[in-house]
């Protein structure tokens, strides 16, 4: 009895949290961007952190880097669940690329907007085009990225083959890569299925009675050991698919 008590408060608690820090985002998100572009990031980031403390959902971290991460980088993951969305900008600070619907979101897109968010029009060339070239243009400049080469969410299995641009990308800017592989283990309530709307997929998360989520992070991959963005793609192609059969098979 009082294990429940004490778990609805601590709930209503992290809800309250949330709904606080949501509306702070939100209305920051209509001030210029020359006065925000600097810290709402960090907001953006701590929202994201209080976000999975209100769905419950367990994130668990796995070091599985033997050297030092670097401080400039891209960081990539498989993309299974809405859920990565918020969980890897809660890790990395880095700007992450977004499809360009999530613009129109309600509430959500002017928060992901003002955070410094890349969208592009997936199935124009001319919009990859354009959001290749502000990417390398940030990596030069300092930014972190965080991409994922899947080109979406398409399923709790990697989807093969990833897309060259990020690689691409990687050797342009002279980046190192940080490969995180994400493993939910309430596989089907975390995945985002075609159908599913995002709130429908929150409310999944809600009511899974398994919320622990494993985020693996593994060395740094240089793309100077690479002839080109061919045989650093196939590299790390080989690795995601050794993960999923370690830690989904």
């Amino acid at each position: 009895m009082f294990y429940l008590l004490g778990k609805g408060f601590i709930r209503a608690i992290t809800t309250l949290d949330m709904l606080l820090g949501t509306i702070l985002l939100y209305g920051l998100s209509f001030l210029p961007s020359r006065f925000t572009h600097r810290w709402y990031p960090k907001l953006f980031r701590l929202w994201c952190a209080l976000f999975i403390r209100a769905l419950g959902v367990n994130l668990k971290v796995h070091q599985k880097n033997i050297h030092t991460l670097p401080k400039h980088f891209m960081v990539i993951g498989n993309h299974p669940s809405a859920f990565e969305d918020i969980g890897l900008p809660a890790l990395f600070k880095a700007r992450f690329l977004g499809k360009e619907e999530i613009k129109d979101w309600w509430i959500l897109g002017r928060i992901s907007t003002a955070a410094n968010t890349f969208y592009v029009k997936r199935e124009s060339k001319e919009s990859r085009a354009i959001v290749r070239e502000a990417i390398i243009k940030a990596l030069k400049k300092g930014d972190n990225i965080g991409l994922y080469p899947e080109g979406g969410c398409k399923g709790r299995r990697v989807f093969l083959p990833f897309h060259y641009g990020c690689f691409d990308i990687a050797i342009q800017a002279n980046v190192p890569i940080i490969p995180v592989f994400l493993h939910y283990e309430a596989q089907e309530d975390f995945e985002w299925g075609a159908k599913e709307s995002l709130l429908q997929k929150i409310w999944t998360i809600l009511k899974t009675q398994n919320k622990t989520v494993n985020y693996y992070i593994f060395d740094a991959i240089h793309p100077t050991q690479f002839a080109n963005q061919a045989s650093l793609c196939q590299h790390v192609q080989d690795l995601y698919l050794k993960w999923q059969i370690k830690y989904l098979e």
